[in-house]
């Protein structure tokens, strides 16, 4: 290494307050909760990865490639995606060394100072890898080489990581055309790793997705159900969701723009999916189709027991020319203005006092934590919220969650946390922060009187643990 750079070490205090009495406090509780298994109840990692246990390539292709958090932060600063290996929307890459596009992500990791990823990274790097200097352009090939030449033995093939990160049970995302044949092998292969499924049905359910027309037909070929008509398409669901369910899945997740819902008769319906079939619908009969999936996936679910996940308001792929070259998932997704209290009453009407069904609600729109989403879930037997998401995964963004939801909907009516990322080895760290937020959190709530110290002893252990266990059914 031509560079032998600066000091990489992690703080035993950091993201702890700085007052010494809360500090203290924290610390206590955050021993508590520091060793407890990782439930990760949602997120998107491969499961090819678990059903092959192959070697990762290098570190350009597991931690740099799949991370959108981390490209897109390098894009806004003048770096085109082929440099860095972003696969094309065709599949194929720029002809790019995976050497030198880890190079260019070093060169400018100051760029990520204070961010949530650095925080991720350097706990990776740190803790996974034994580092002990920071990255940059004097250590790139340092790094490089350390982290490539680890993933070629079996201590880091991801099976061994699983276990070596004591994840109890994580859970992918798979949609409806997937054969699920990576959690067969992986049920197949005698390992006791916890790896589930969730159902997640956008692409046959958003009528202006653009693989929507190709994806109804091959959804019809799997179900053997007549998708073209209101009633075959319901049916082709349900089985679709208990084929996922027998294969583990305990939840189902919905991305839709908005948290709308509608309760249509089923005339109206069936003459709104004949529309929809036919490619001839308007964008607001497009929105209408989509909320009334969400109240038919809301009867699924009181039925079949599946978890109902919706994760709304987010414009997708906002930047076409990126969409055009590289395709979805390329951090052009920007957060957008929701409403739920009038967008989910048609849903809530039929199904919002039923206690046998389980809705978790996401927002990108933190304006609502307070105003409606609190609210909602500390009156709605079915409703919780689920954790600070996407843009608000940070320590500020877990901090004012808890703030603004807490008042209204306690810490019971919450699901505890989930990482939601497609980031294998970022999973720890995105715990490890989520848990000394919240006993940061708990320990200002105790030295200011508002909780007795086991009573925030026993909600750290509830809040990494206990509720997301609880919330998804595992």
């Amino acid at each position: 290494m031509s560079n032998p750079g600066k000091t990489l070490s992690l703080d035993e205090n950091r993201l702890f307050p700085s007052d010494p009495t809360q500090r203290a406090i924290a610390r206590r509780l955050y021993a508590q909760v520091a060793g407890l298994p990782i439930v990760s109840p949602h997120g998107h990692t491969d499961p090819a990865w678990f059903a092959g246990n192959a070697p990762f390539a290098n570190a350009t292709e597991l931690l740099l490639v799949p991370d959108h958090y981390v490209f897109r932060m390098l894009y806004s600063q003048g770096v085109p995606l082929d440099a860095l290996g972003i696969p094309r929307a065709d599949g194929r890459r720029a002809p790019v060394d995976p050497r030198q596009a880890w190079r260019v992500f070093a060169e400018r990791f100051h760029l990520f100072r204070g961010t949530p990823s650095s925080l991720w990274l350097n706990h990776v790097f740190h803790e996974v890898f034994g580092l002990r200097v920071r990255l940059d352009a004097g250590t790139a090939d340092h790094y490089y080489d350390t982290i490539t030449a680890a993933l070629q033995g079996d201590a880091f093939r991801p099976r061994a990581l699983f276990e070596r990160f004591n994840i109890e049970v994580i859970a992918t995302t798979e949609g409806p055309l997937d054969t699920l044949e990576h959690h067969q092998a992986i049920a197949d292969s005698g390992w006791n790793g916890r790896v589930l499924t969730a159902y997640r049905p956008d692409a046959v359910v958003d009528p202006e997705h653009e693989e929507f027309a190709g994806a109804l037909e091959r959804f019809g070929d799997i179900t053997g159900e007549d998708v073209h008509s209101w009633e075959g398409y319901l049916r082709a669901h349900r089985n679709r969701r208990g084929f996922f369910k027998a294969m583990g899945a305990t939840s189902t997740d919905h991305g839709h723009e908005s948290a709308m819902t509608a309760d249509l008769s089923a005339a109206q319906a069936r003459e709104l999916f004949g529309r929809i079939v036919s490619g001839r619908f308007s964008a607001g009969e497009a929105a209408l189709f989509r909320g009334q999936m969400l109240t038919e996936m809301a009867a699924m679910s009181l039925d079949d027991g599946l978890v109902m996940q919706l994760h709304p308001g987010c414009h997708r792929n906002h930047n076409p020319t990126l969409f055009r070259r590289h395709g979805r998932n390329i951090g052009a997704d920007l957060p957008l203005v929701s409403e739920y209290v009038r967008g989910l009453k048609p849903l809530l009407d039929r199904f919002g006092n039923e206690a046998d069904f389980r809705l978790i609600l996401f927002t990108l729109d933190e304006s609502t934590y307070s105003r409606e989403l609190g609210p909602m879930a500390g009156h709605y037997p079915c409703l919780y919220l689920g954790p600070a998401w996407w843009f608000h995964d940070a320590p500020e963004g877990m901090w004012r969650f808890r703030e603004q939801t807490l008042s209204t909907a306690g810490f019971y009516n919450t699901v505890g946390f989930n990482d939601d990322t497609r980031a294998f080895l970022s999973i720890p760290a995105r715990h490890d922060v989520a848990r000394r937020v919240d006993c940061a959190f708990l320990a200002r709530l105790v030295a200011e009187h508002r909780l007795d110290e086991d009573e925030a002893a026993e909600l750290a252990v509830d809040l990494a643990y206990r509720l997301p266990k609880q919330a998804y059914k595992l």
